[in-house]
């Protein structure tokens, strides 16, 4: 995700990228040359050497630990990748000191800067939705944490959350969830993997309506992600950048083509330069709301209990 930034930085006229900070010292390095900025290794030391605007955190979830809070206390911005941890402690205590520094936050939901989800915001304000079934049905990215759910929190918290906060963007917030998890696989490909493979999550909206979410990890590249909502004689689905409206015999289907990743960070230095947040579709008090749902849903499987958010 870091590189997927890179990219988008790139773009931006405004935006001068200086310092890049990670565990390992050759990925910094190759990153500060790319970009004539410097490398470190501690991001203590980075921040005390560096007069920064803002700081782009892309962490696994079990790695965020004091990085947003040594950043906000240092006056910067803060855009944080989702999500914002595997813990929602350590997320509450990010978020306290994040708003008790005051500082400018985006987190990287990509998916509500989707022109399609803003066609479907609009549409779904006239036409109020009671169930929606949304699905992340995929595989697996390559990387030792993301099968252990002691690191990643699972396909829900790591992968799904997309879905997660693309239907409270679009419905409300959730007040109840249900959730039943299962072992098939992966513990066969992996020895040490602890994640379920496969997810059937039953939420409850605060507004009355009901939705499913439904994953796995399973189907490579076979798979569907996506999010329906059902209202009164009308389905909508929006897949990606896509948005197709049925109603009484009709589908209308519309895709789009913007860059939802440029857009997220175009947004993010303009609130940055300009001090107005407006542009911006998902702060960190707002993503911890998403991450409360995810591991709330990881707390039902566990327990076999509905459980409040």
């Amino acid at each position: 995700m870091a590189e997927r930034h890179f990219d988008c930085l790139e773009q931006i006229p405004d935006a001068q990228l200086v310092a890049f900070c990670g565990l390992h010292r050759t990925r910094a390095k190759e990153a500060a040359r790319r970009f004539s900025g410097k490398a470190y290794t501690n991001i203590r030391r980075m921040l005390e050497a560096e007069t920064l605007d803002a700081v782009y955190i892309c962490l696994p979830p079990h790695a965020h630990k004091d990085a947003e809070i040594l950043a906000a206390q240092k006056g910067c911005a803060l855009f944080v990748e989702k999500p914002l941890s595997n813990s929602l402690k350590t997320a509450e205590r990010n978020a306290a000191a994040i708003e008790s520094a005051g500082v400018i936050t985006s987190v990287g939901y990509h998916f509500r800067y989707h022109e399609a989800t803003a066609q479907a915001q609009n549409l779904l304000k006239k036409s109020a939705p009671a169930m929606i079934y949304g699905r992340w049905l995929g595989g697996f990215p390559a990387t030792d944490w993301w099968h252990k759910i002691e690191q990643s929190g699972g396909q829900l918290n790591e992968q799904a959350t997309h879905i997660v906060d693309l239907a409270r963007y679009l419905i409300g917030d959730v007040q109840k969830v249900y959730c039943c998890t299962a072992r098939r696989e992966m513990h066969k490909t992996f020895a040490d993997s602890t994640i379920s493979d496969v997810t059937a999550l039953t939420l409850e909206f605060e507004n009355g309506a009901i939705g499913h979410l439904a994953t796995t990890c399973l189907l490579g590249n076979l798979g569907e992600v996506g999010l329906s909502f059902y209202a009164q004689d009308a389905v909508y689905d929006l897949f990606g950048n896509t948005f197709i409206q049925r109603r009484s015999g009709e589908t209308h289907t519309h895709t789009h083509r913007n860059n939802p990743y440029l857009d997220e960070n175009i947004a993010f230095v303009q609130a940055v330069k300009s001090g107005k947040r407006a542009g911006i579709k998902s702060t960190y008090a707002d993503a911890l709301k998403s991450l409360r749902v995810t591991l709330a849903a990881n707390q039902s499987a566990k327990t076999g209990r509905p459980v409040k958010i």
